[in-house]
């Protein structure tokens, strides 16, 4: 069987992480996504990394994309943008909502030219135009920041902390994607497109609906995280070991493994919430105990006893059993890096099979983009020498 999305045309215009990641997330399904970059590329191909020639996160992604150069503050650049939007099915961006109105993309332009289009406007804090910070530059960090994440991670010392890992931003890259989905569904039963609109506020909110509670008459401070219990990592005879049982049948296994035999049957210990209350006795007896073995020692141990997980370096997963029997690493043959292993499919549907596809270079396919909706070699080429198109 085909792909899910195989046919739907997918016109991504989104820099930096999360919309190139949504985006990502549809080819994996099938979406044709051509990635419009601006003169220059996306901004994310220049910034600094450690390999010599490209940028590691854009590699990472920019899966499952042809890239085309288009410069749409040019009138030629912008009437050879129309012309793509006419055979798209769906439209992603992520500028600020003052920027697609001056560019002559919004969303009222793009429905006169293809009517059913799927119009996909990510943005910081939202659109509403009550929304003091609408037009605000808005970061994965900033967010963290402004939503009570970096707060909620310092919550031992009280010095907010920042998650590291781009956190915010491939967690938002899941509604894009999701938002996308959702709105071809509705169009393949009503035949409208729609505009939606993903934020990376809506989605900080949304990472945080377990604590995003407040009951009437509760203090301001309320205590909302309820994470502080004896799990967690631990260090070993060699690496750190992560471990966290809180049902009876993982206590009972863990008491086991580390020799705490006369916890297991007395009363003191009997529920969570009593262990949680005794965790200053616990969690000495724990770090105590697995000095006995290193990490993957214990991890061995205890497989499908306790939940419990040795700490690695991500450089030590590339070649995991695990990871190779799930297919979540490929090798790319790439001009400027030649082969690199990278992720496989984030989605994994049971229907169709396409492997995914490299990063392309900036503006790889231009010519093959273009000549497919119809431009001659000659217009291409005008198009080029002007500098609308690269």
């Amino acid at each position: 069987m085909a792909d899910a999305l195989e046919g739907i045309v997918v016109l991504d215009l989104t820099q930096y992480l999360a919309g190139p990641y949504g985006c990502a997330l549809l080819g994996d399904v099938g979406a044709d996504v051509i990635k419009v970059e601006p003169p220059g590329g996306d901004a994310v191909r220049n910034y600094p990394s450690s390999l010599p020639r490209e940028n590691r996160t854009f590699l990472g992604v920019n899966r499952n994309k042809r890239s085309i150069v288009v410069d749409l503050k040019s009138k030629e650049g912008l009437v050879a943008f129309y012309r793509l939007v006419e055979k798209a099915d769906v439209v992603v961006h992520n500028f600020r909502p003052s920027v697609a109105p001056r560019l002559g993309i919004h969303y009222e332009k793009l429905r006169a030219l293809k009517p059913d289009l799927i119009y996909c406007s990510l943005t910081g804090y939202g659109e509403n135009e009550n929304g003091p910070l609408r037009d605000h530059p808005g970061y994965d960090t900033m967010l963290q920041c402004f939503t009570g994440l970096a707060a909620l991670q310092g919550w031992e010392t009280g010095d907010p902390k920042i998650m590291q890992g781009s956190i915010m931003d491939y967690h938002t890259s899941n509604f894009v994607a999701l938002s996308v989905l959702s709105a071809l569904v509705h169009r393949l039963r009503t035949g409208q497109g729609q505009h939606v609109k993903p934020s990376i506020l809506r989605s900080a909110i949304a990472l945080q609906a377990g604590q995003f509670i407040w009951a009437e008459g509760e203090p301001r401070d309320v205590e909302r995280w309820w994470g502080a219990s004896y799990s967690g990592i631990y260090p070993t005879k060699e690496g750190h070991l992560y471990l966290q049982a809180t049902t009876p049948g993982f206590w009972k296994n863990l008491c086991e493994f580390l020799g705490f035999t006369e916890w297991i049957d007395d009363p003191k210990f009997d529920t969570l919430n009593k262990r949680v209350e005794l965790r200053d006795m616990i969690k000495p007896r724990i770090r105590e105990a697995l000095k006995q073995r290193t990490a993957l020692e214990w991890e061995a141990i205890m497989l499908g006893k306790v939940p419990s997980i040795a700490v690695r370096a991500m450089s030590d997963i590339f070649d995991h059993p695990q990871l190779l029997a799930e297919g979540l690493v490929v090798e790319h043959e790439h001009p400027n890096v030649g082969k690199y292993r990278a992720m496989g499919k984030a989605i994994h549907t049971g229907i169709g099979d396409t492997p995914t596809k490299r990063a392309p270079l900036a503006g790889e396919h231009t010519d093959q983009i273009l000549s497919g909706i119809g431009f001659k070699k000659s217009e291409i080429d005008a198009l080029r020498t002007k500098g609308a198109v690269a």
